[in-house]
């Protein structure tokens, strides 16, 4: 049995968990990250990717709002290379409550939050998708942000301060030493043996698995898990985030990124976030929602639709989800008896660094370190090893550094021979269980209209030629991966994508024999 020792432990890759390591490692406090699967394999990696102004929940969540608008202009200031000021619209249709509508920029005004009223004609020049029907329209400061840029980046300047991450690492158990946590057993996926872990604090970070994570250490923390579904367009529908001007509700925002726009959401109470993804009703159902607002979308080509698992801390006696603060929750569960354990959760993609910093203030103060938070105003690096996660990176330095041998193997998102290489070599043997699903993460390998269909086949048959690949290993991660990309594409196939989901499927169950079927959901990312 293998043991290790750290002063902090931080029990989940996600965004917060990330930030979190960043954070701490700022303050010379030496951690320890851990991750089950992958980075952002939750609902950092399963979210529409927008940039909140605050807006959509001036009405709903004041305190939310006022957070989201502070940390995106943080996050504008320290990392602008993670973000696309898209700016935004709220536009109403015929039939949406009037009373909001004639309220919505007073209540932007006392959360402090700018707008600037459009004439209907005013805002379809602006964004020519727009129903012509829309009967009122603000603009605001929305805007993208790439999260698995964000985390990545986040987790570089972390290992580079010295903090360290093992991935593929998940958490078993833990044994209780009086009022502590004395050890937290892992299973190592990659290596199949047990490792102990003993730290000084222990951070639950685990997002939709947080509950599940105190429970090992006896502690009942309740989580309401909402599924959210999105739908992946095949081209950029609008510039700016269009949001209709409503309490928010499902199918009501469409967020550009890079190339493609995203449109959803779904809000659906699940009993497990690890049977989470789409199904064909719900596209069905974002689909006939969302045309009122931007008519095209009934008619454009979507690539994939992906689900992520929203934590909610429940409050009792709401039913709605929507109902729930979007505001997180940092328990310490000293309440409880355990003086060495916190947990992180709840929260948006826009507020990860504060709650990184009050996590981060909580953990300093039972650790007795006085050095302070300075992820406010230390601008986050651009790293190489979130870097390929840039939508059209790839062509750009292909057509810098071109060579004759330098071949594309994903010629959606045109990712070449020795942009694959990079990557791999920048993974320095941190590629888990899955190589291909590692590439798929940090680049974007999958995430064009052929949804590995073809790149899949390439990059594995590369990868055995330089022996990064052996025996049926390659081919067993092909079938995980392929599998992986077609539960997002089966909900979507219709006119040229179903072609091309029979083209798909005679590849690799008529060439490979591999069985492609839309069972067993995990958590589908974009």
């Amino acid at each position: 049995m293998k043991t290790i020792k750290t002063q902090v432990l931080i029990i989940g890759g996600g965004v917060t968990g990330t930030g979190l390591a960043r954070d701490l490692a700022l303050r010379g406090v030496e951690c320890l990250l851990t991750e089950k699967s992958d980075i952002n394999a939750g609902a950092s990696g399963g979210n529409h990717g927008l940039l909140h102004s605050g807006a959509r929940y001036v009405a709903s969540d004041r305190s939310a709002a006022r957070e989201c608008l502070s940390e995106a202009n943080i996050l504008k200031m320290a990392a602008p290379h993670c973000i696309e000021e898209t700016g935004g619209i709220f536009a109403a249709v015929p039939g949406d409550d009037e009373s909001y509508i004639a309220g919505f920029a007073q209540l932007c005004e006392k959360a402090g939050i700018w707008t600037r009223r459009l004439d209907p004609k005013e805002a379809c020049e602006m964004e020519p998708a727009l129903s012509p029907d829309i009967i009122a329209a603000y603009e605001v400061r929305d805007g993208s942000v790439n999260p698995f840029m964000l985390s990545l980046d986040n987790l570089a300047h972390a290992q580079s301060l010295g903090a360290e991450v093992r991935r593929n690492w998940q958490a078993i158990g833990m044994e209780l030493d009086g009022p502590r946590v004395g050890k937290v057993r892992y299973w190592d996926h990659s290596k199949k043996r047990e490792v102990d872990v003993i730290a000084g604090l222990v951070i639950n970070a685990a997002g939709a698995w947080a509950g599940m994570v105190a429970g090992m250490a006896k502690i009942k923390l309740e989580i309401l898990l909402s599924k959210g579904t999105l739908l992946v367009t095949g081209e950029r529908i609008a510039k700016r985030v269009i949001n209709r001007l409503r309490p928010p509700t499902d199918a009501d925002i469409l967020v550009p990124g890079g190339t493609v726009s995203v449109l959803g959401t779904t809000s659906m109470r699940i009993k497990s976030p690890d049977h989470c993804g789409p199904t064909i009703a719900e596209v069905d159902q974002i689909i006939d929602d969302a045309r009122a607002m931007v008519p095209l979308l009934e008619h454009t080509r979507y690539i994939r639709a992906y689900a992520g698992v929203r934590p909610l801390v429940a409050m009792g006696g709401v039913g709605d989800d929507r109902q729930i603060s979007r505001d997180f929750s940092l328990v310490d569960h000293s309440v409880c008896g355990l003086d060495n354990f916190i947990t992180i959760t709840g929260g948006k993609l826009t507020t990860f660094r504060l709650m990184a910093e009050k996590a981060g203030d909580l953990a300093c103060k039972k650790l007795g370190v006085t050095a302070p938070c300075l992820t406010r105003t230390e601008p986050l690096p651009n790293s190489a090893l979130g870097g390929w996660t840039e939508p059209g990176l790839g062509p750009k330095k292909w057509f810098d550094q071109h060579k004759p041998d330098d071949l594309m193997l994903c010629e959606c998102e045109m990712v070449s021979k020795s942009s694959v290489d990079e990557i791999v070599n920048e993974l320095d043997g941190m590629s888990g269980r899955s190589l291909l699903k590692a590439l798929s993460l940090r680049s974007r390998v999958g995430k064009g209209p052929c949804q590995g269909g073809f790149c899949g086949l390439r990059i594995t048959a590369h990868l055995y030629d330089r022996a990064r690949l052996k025996e049926r290993a390659g081919l067993e991660q092909l079938r995980s991966f392929v599998q992986s990309r077609w539960q997002g594409y089966s909900p979507v196939q219709w006119g040229a994508a179903m072609e091309q989901a029979e083209l798909q499927e005679a590849l690799y169950c008529g060439m490979l024999d591999m069985e492609l079927s839309e069972g067993g959901h995990e958590a589908v990312q974009s």
